[in-house]
């Protein structure tokens, strides 16, 4: 029996060029459908979907550097070497790093609701975040949010189900082992919500 191949020793990508979009070919060291999530945290929902999705391609993209290193850690215990990992913030990352039309389906879990009026300009899903998400899903492909502060998916749904370029779905149920930590914390003590979107093709 042959040896298994080495993992990298990080699965952290660190662009030489952050003005312009990703290698994602040379990054993966294959081509193949790419999932990303937004905001991964501690990895649980990262890990137990590329687990179970070798086919995939996921890109994790965290700010915290520690909750970072934790994943990386834990995916190359597990060899999920379609795995890798960008610190960098979100909205910068979908708009200017992830090529057009290449995502197959992204997942923001839990992201920051800042639930006060005055802050709520801070919130990641916005019009300019949301055309940076029909730039880079590729027609038909979805994706997936998940909140425990019930007004923030009101406002997502209301901003999405306004846009013609998009059309609401049945929202992304996750497996046991996937639900996130916060989705732990949460669960039986508040209402999780959910919804999921996809990309329709071009009208007229």
């Amino acid at each position: 029996m042959k040896d298994p191949v080495p993992l990298p020793t990080s699965l952290r990508i660190l662009p030489d060029d952050w003005l312009n979009p990703l290698p994602l070919d040379r990054i993966f060291g294959r081509r193949a459908p790419l999932e990303v999530d937004i905001g991964c945290g501690k990895g649980r929902f990262l890990l137990a979907h590329a687990a179970a999705h070798p086919e995939t391609n996921f890109l994790g993209i965290e700010r915290m550097l520690r909750r970072l290193r934790k994943v990386d850690r834990r995916a190359r215990r597990r060899r999920l070497d379609n795995i890798r990992l960008l610190r960098a913030e979100a909205y910068y990352t979908v708009s200017y790093l992830i090529p057009a039309e290449s995502v197959t389906a992204y997942y923001a879990f839990f992201p920051d609701p800042w639930p006060k009026k005055r802050h709520q300009r801070h919130r990641l899903f916005d019009a300019r975040f949301i055309d940076a998400l029909h730039r880079t899903l590729r027609t038909g492909c979805a994706f997936h949010f998940a909140t425990d502060h019930i007004p923030y998916l009101e406002a997502v749904r209301e901003l999405v189900g306004n846009d013609p370029r998009f059309e609401e779905i049945t929202p992304y149920l996750p497996a046991d082992d996937e639900k996130t930590n916060f989705e732990l914390l949460f669960e039986g003590k508040k209402t999780i919500g959910r919804c999921s979107f996809h990309k329709v093709g071009r009208t007229g």
